[in-house]
């Protein structure tokens, strides 16, 4: 378990009452963007694609509260998807994770006014290919980015790893007052894909989307958006192979695995984190107005919101973000902050709570002030 906090102007972090909260300071989110591939697939497109008849199959992807994903699939002449080798998937993952990664780190920084030559630090993160040198390097070259500029990868933490990285970036915007630092994360989850019809491959390709989402964070004197106040994580290591990407011998390439039971282990902890990450504030569950919760699986926000006692409006940007591009791994909570910001139901004084969750089992938290 990690706990983490940034220095306000008062009350370090074992300070408690409502006044911790409310004097609290932390870097600002100061802009989010988002992108996706431009072919989308609803669920019954994508059994027709791939010729799906198997009624188990069948029922797994047209039950799983998904309508569409954006996904980036070669169709052959007959129109058919292409079998493709291991080198030609980790080939697709960098030519559509750049493309995606450069339209969210631009869509961002549009939002604020800001231009790449503002950037201080670059943190990508990914979980569905591997690329050395990674995604920040790659970004830097291709938008010309500072060569300045320090980055960071984050690779193979899995849907969780949104959070790891934004608590990295908030951490290098506090030792660096007004300067900006952004997060970016590339998920090309249709180039990790293995179609052999098996229940075990299927579950997987009905859930995961391809999307990439960038935040831009900094410490300045004004409120210049929602602060980050405060981390919380817990990691579960009975469940450590619930969820899993490994090397498939069978087809020669990896494969993700995840475990039936995930929804429950999950859901079975969130109070435990949300409670660790709201320890010391004076503040309750009942006191957080916006809930941004990692659109893991119909399941998966069933199980957490029970445990939680959240309403389904409490968790309509997860599960809307769920409908309309599936599971973009460690991006879904930032296209899920993306619609909370348009909405612009947010007040000055509301507070948030984001949540992510993924292999080891893991869940990460962060709470937010407006």
């Amino acid at each position: 378990m990690t706990i983490s906090t940034y220095p306000g102007s008062i009350g370090g972090s074992s300070a408690t009452g409502p006044a911790w909260a409310a004097v609290r300071t932390g870097p600002a989110l100061l802009g989010v963007g988002t992108a996706t591939p431009e072919e989308s697939y609803t669920q019954a497109g994508l059994l027709e694609l791939f010729g799906v008849r198997d009624e188990r199959v069948r029922s797994v992807f047209l039950n799983s509260a998904i309508d569409r994903r954006h996904l980036s699939l070669p169709v052959g002449a007959d129109g058919r998807p292409l079998a493709e080798s291991q080198g030609e998937l980790l080939a697709r993952h960098r030519r559509q994770g750049v493309g995606m990664g450069v339209r969210a780190l631009q869509n961002c920084l549009k939002r604020i006014g800001a231009a790449v030559d503002d950037l201080g630090y670059l943190v990508c993160v990914s979980t569905t290919g591997l690329l050395t040198p990674g995604f920040s390097a790659l970004l830097i070259r291709e938008l010309g980015i500072p060569t300045r500029c320090g980055r960071l990868d984050v690779v193979g933490m899995g849907c969780n790893a949104g959070l790891n990285a934004l608590n990295a970036a908030t951490g290098w915007a506090t030792a660096n007052p007004g300067e900006i630092a952004a997060v970016v994360c590339i998920e090309a989850c249709s180039a990790a894909y293995v179609f052999d019809g098996t229940m075990r491959s299927s579950v997987v390709n009905s859930l995961f989307g391809d999307g990439a989402a960038a935040v831009a964070v900094r410490l300045g004197p004004g409120r210049e958006g929602p602060q980050v106040l405060k981390y919380a994580s817990r990691i579960i290591p009975d469940a450590i192979d619930a969820m899993r990407y490994e090397w498939d011998d069978a087809h020669g390439k990896f494969s993700f695995f995840l475990d039936r039971d995930v929804p429950y282990v999950v859901g079975a902890h969130a109070r435990e984190v949300v409670g660790d990450l709201l320890r010391g504030t004076g503040l309750r569950p009942s006191r957080i107005e916006h809930w941004l919760i990692h659109s893991g699986g119909k399941k998966v926000i069933d199980s957490v919101a029970v445990n939680l006692g959240l309403t389904r409006h409490d968790v309509r940007h997860t599960t809307g973000v769920l409908r309309d591009y599936g599971n973009l791994s460690s991006g879904s909570f930032l296209f899920s902050y993306e619609r909370l910001v348009t909405e612009g139901r947010a007040r000055p004084g509301d507070y948030g709570v984001l949540m992510t969750m993924g292999p080891g089992s893991t869940l990460e938290t962060a709470l937010i002030r407006f």
